[in-house]
């Protein structure tokens, strides 16, 4: 198999562009009919941005806890960024796990620890006073994280980077 890293990044670009072709499509049927399966579409194509941002996240736990031969992948990975000096890397790391923590879970510790630092996030978290990212906009899921084709190349981007500082780690991992 080639590297886990690699393949999140062809995958997420190949699923980001068929979903944005679909995206495309619906917009230009919304122009002619407002009808209900053109609004459903629209929230289908956001919620499938969310799952597969959940996937990669989650699929990458799983293999680090493989190829590191370890419980907690993430944290295995954590004190490896730390021991290669990369704490800025693992902070982004850590932010993009409770994000992703958040659309499993909803509100919990990660939420409130993404809620204390949500000005300087990259991404846009839905803050307690909040009830839409942006009110009046039909194709926008229910989700504390708002999740974006940015976002979603975020979190395969943050795999691969995290991949290249443990490979110099530990040059027997192949991810």
């Amino acid at each position: 198999m080639h590297m886990f890293s690699e393949l999140v990044d062809r995958g997420t670009h190949f699923t980001l562009q068929a979903l944005n072709d679909a995206l495309a499509e619906t917009i230009d049927a919304l122009q002619t009919t407002g009808a209900t399966v053109h609004v459903k579409n629209l929230q289908m194509i956001s919620l499938q941005k969310a799952v597969l941002a959940v996937g990669i996240l989650s699929l990458f736990e799983s293999m680090l806890q493989d190829g590191l031969q370890c419980k907690d992948g993430f944290r295995e990975a954590d004190n490896i960024l730390i021991k290669q000096g990369e704490t800025v890397l693992k902070d982004k790391f850590v932010n993009y796990r409770d994000a992703i923590n958040v659309l499993k879970h909803g509100k919990g510790p990660s939420y409130n620890n993404l809620v204390a630092k949500a000005a300087l996030l990259p991404f846009r978290i839905k803050l307690p006073h909040e009830s839409f990212f942006y009110e009046g906009d039909v194709s926008e899921i229910f989700t504390l994280i708002q999740v974006d084709d940015t976002f979603v190349q975020s979190c395969a981007a943050i795999v691969e980077q995290v991949s290249v500082v443990i490979r110099k780690e530990r040059t027997d991992f192949y991810l």
